[in-house]
């Protein structure tokens, strides 16, 4: 409601919340005609990528005809400019397909970034796509690391993916909060269905580790990778795809060791 450049549509997905919330969507439904609320019933097992990606598409299901489609969390506060951002990013460059701010933590009185990801990838709870990259990349997919195969898909396919420090959102929630040893194994197995590799996998796990400072968290991603390797489990991409992930998360690791 404050933002600059308001969206032609609002969709509030409700799911299985304990508290008011579909109560004061219903009421900001009722009075804009641009906001709708819905309610999705299911199960309330905290199971990181598959049940957001679910609601979404719960959600998706009511849009009408878009441009620019965007997947936000509840936990987070825009700043008011930033869809009037968003809207001069993308009519600038035509070939920008996915765009996004940056999440920030609070830490005692200050906000500070979540240091998680590199400041050039799109997180989860702020993902905006460009109609023809979202159809392009064929949606979301159905699990951990939904939002990380989004962003690799769309540089596969020659989109742009841009991100603006200038543009803070806070993160009321930080991630990985609830997160249990069954999630940690989630992280390895998306790693298996995005085609990297062992040793990717063993690379890009340990970075996670040494930032959580968990090496519970390496033993479980790569048990889950070796888990879904051993159940032949189904890839998020095509060989093709995969080959180009591999290539271009190689190229950033040598990037910095250079």
């Amino acid at each position: 409601m404050n933002q600059t450049y308001l969206p032609n549509e609002l969709i509030v997905v409700d799911d299985n919340s304990s508290d008011a919330t579909f109560a004061i969507a219903q009421d900001y439904a009722k009075r804009h005609e641009w906001i709708k609320a819905l309610q999705r019933k299911s199960t309330d097992e905290h199971i990181p990528g598959k049940k957001v990606v679910d609601t979404f598409n719960f959600g998706l299901k009511h849009v009408s005809a878009y441009d620019l489609i965007g997947k936000f969390d509840a936990d987070i506060v825009l700043p008011p400019n930033y869809f009037e951002n968003m809207v001069n990013q993308f009519q600038a460059n035509w070939k920008l397909g996915m765009c996004s701010g940056l999440l920030f933590v609070r830490n005692g009185d200050q906000w500070k970034y979540e240091d998680i990801a590199n400041k050039n990838h799109i997180r989860g709870p702020i993902k905006l796509y460009h109609k023809a990259c979202f159809q392009k990349i064929g949606g979301l997919r159905l699990g951990v690391g939904w939002d990380t195969v989004d962003t690799l898909l769309a540089r596969f396919h020659d989109f742009d993916t841009v991100t603006l420090p200038e543009l803070k959102v806070k993160h009321l929630r930080p991630t990985g909060h609830g997160y249990s040893s069954k999630n940690y194994q989630s992280k390895g197995e998306a790693m298996y269905r995005m085609r990297y590799g062992l040793l990717l996998t063993k690379i890009a796990v340990l970075k996670m580790a040494w930032q959580a400072k968990s090496p519970k968290l390496y033993l479980q991603a790569i048990w889950g990778f070796l888990k879904a390797l051993l159940q032949r489990q189904g890839k998020y991409v095509s060989k093709k795809e995969g080959k180009f992930i591999r290539t271009y998360r190689w190229k950033g690791i040598w990037s910095k060791i250079q």
